[in-house]
């Protein structure tokens, strides 16, 4: 299909026939949302809601896993949501993959309570206040909870999941007391966690959780994963990921 780009943009092969319009003045998608969309357990017919989707690159990835799987991303920027919609064209998924221009506090009036299979979100990392502000406003949104907080996000996962519903998310390893106190107050119970370090020798940077809408305690800590070797170089288990989500 044959698709207009504007100033800026361009379009990035995502391997398994999918492609994704990406802006580099704006927010391009990173290793976080290749690794979500690896870990989040999407099954036949589910149906997935992504808060804060961006350029929708994880709903795209979280298609060519399972076929059968239905899926929308919510979206607060307009022209994200433009964009990532003429991505959905550019690779036919209309049928089955839709972008929403709205706020994630108010996603479950907007999608429906009570009615999704599958939660992920890539939500904003820092807390509104802290760090250097980007004074581009797309990339503030994206990166510090300025629109959004991690309340927000996993209150919205809370309302759209059906009971027994799983909720999947990535976030900064720091954040992590905060996201299990959290999840539980909303009736989430955290049931994988996986950390993952850039490198053998460094702290881990950021942390893969997946909940469990009104389940039974019950946590399994999974395998870390290392990001660079020493040589500077993607580990085996990174580059075995990248091929799985056809990046």
């Amino acid at each position: 299909m044959e698709v207009c780009l504007r100033e800026a943009e361009r379009i990035d092969d995502l391997q398994f026939g999918l492609k994704i319009i990406q802006n580099h003045k704006k927010f391009c998608f990173g290793t976080d949302a290749v690794l979500l969309s690896h870990f989040a357990s999407i099954k036949r017919n589910d149906l997935v809601a992504d808060l804060g989707t961006g350029t929708g690159i994880i709903p795209i990835l979280l298609s060519a896993r399972e076929e059968q799987s239905r899926l929308v991303g919510l979206e607060l920027q307009a022209d994200m949501v433009e964009m990532a919609n003429r991505s959905i064209g550019l690779n036919n998924l209309h049928s089955r993959l839709e972008i929403i221009e709205g706020d994630i506090k108010k996603a479950p009036e907007m999608l429906g309570p009570n009615s999704f299979n599958l939660v992920v979100s890539n939500p904003p990392y820092k807390k509104g206040g802290s760090g250097l502000v980007n004074p581009d406003d797309s990339l503030a949104i994206a990166r510090h909870e300025i629109m959004c907080t991690l309340e927000d996000v996993i209150g919205a996962a809370a309302g759209l999941l059906v009971a027994g519903g799983r909720f999947a998310m990535v976030h900064r390893a720091d954040r992590l007391a905060d996201i299990i106190c959290e999840l539980r107050r909303t009736r989430l119970e955290p049931k994988r966690i996986k950390m993952v370090y850039p490198r053998i020798d460094r702290p881990p940077n950021l942390v893969l959780v997946e909940a469990i809408k009104y389940a039974k305690p019950y946590l399994k800590w999974q395998p870390p994963l290392i990001v660079y070797k020493e040589e500077g170089q993607y580990t085996e288990e990174l580059l075995e990921i990248y091929n799985m989500t056809g990046q």
